[in-house]
């Protein structure tokens, strides 16, 4: 029998990325990212990408270090997210 498999929406991606920023101080590497989102490195930094051009990530060197931080705009959708999944899960629905 095959098991069904869900997977994630690009929001609830983005959700985890951006939680596991601020879990980890506000501002982190991406090694850091991929294993707490559960990313490949690849499909990662396409998701970077994408959450700083939106303004929810920016981007600063630390030496030749490189970190990703949230922006007030990322604090503010992880807010925005968080209600949308209390709305959902009223319903029985997954986000």
């Amino acid at each position: 029998m095959a098991r069904s498999r869900e997977y994630r929406s690009k929001a609830r991606i983005y959700a985890d990325i951006l939680r596991c920023i601020v879990k980890h101080g506000g501002r982190v590497g991406p090694t850091r990212i991929l294993y707490c989102a559960n990313l490949s490195y690849d499909r990662l930094m396409r998701h970077l990408t994408r959450l700083m051009e939106l303004g929810l990530v920016e981007e600063a060197k630390d030496g030749d270090r490189t970190l990703y931080g949230i922006t007030n705009r990322g604090v503010e959708f992880l807010k925005e997210f968080a209600k949308v999944e209390r709305f959902a899960k009223a319903f029985g629905i997954t986000i």
